[in-house]
């Protein structure tokens, strides 16, 4: 029988990499339907396109435990953008980078686990990642 690390470790399989990929794709679509400033639009798509990048990287090849943290660090910079880049006023640019922010770091976070699971070899040995049973 597979385990959940198993089974997660397989490439294109891990729907916190999928997640990563639908919110980058969405936080750099979304100035076509929220109004932004120039350094607004650009921050966004930047940091979407990376961000679904990253996902991509991250589902063709699982054991890539340095995607995770990236993208732990790409929902940190998406979520404080709206402030350091100067569009906080802007409501809706704000509320697609704060939510893709916390959505990009926590679908990193989960998949941190199961990346270093995968890393390390266990994932076809039948290792067990911690906080799972």
């Amino acid at each position: 029988m597979r385990t959940e690390v198993q089974v997660m470790a397989k490439a294109w399989s891990r729907w916190q990499d999928w997640a990563e990929v639908v919110v980058g794709a969405l936080v750099l679509l979304s100035p076509l339907v929220v109004e932004t400033t120039a350094g607004a639009m650009w921050t966004m798509i930047v940091l979407g396109a990376l961000i679904a990048v990253d996902g991509l990287a991250s589902l063709a090849n699982p054991g890539m435990v340095y995607g995770e943290w990236f993208q732990i660090a790409l929902g940190a910079l998406l979520f404080i953008s709206p402030w350091v880049m100067g569009y906080s006023d802007l409501s809706g640019a704000s509320w697609v980078s704060w939510i893709g922010g916390v959505l990009t770091a926590a679908a990193g976070a989960m998949a941190l686990p199961l990346a270093n699971a995968a890393h390390g070899g266990r994932a076809h040995g039948g290792g067990r990642v911690a906080g799972t049973a």
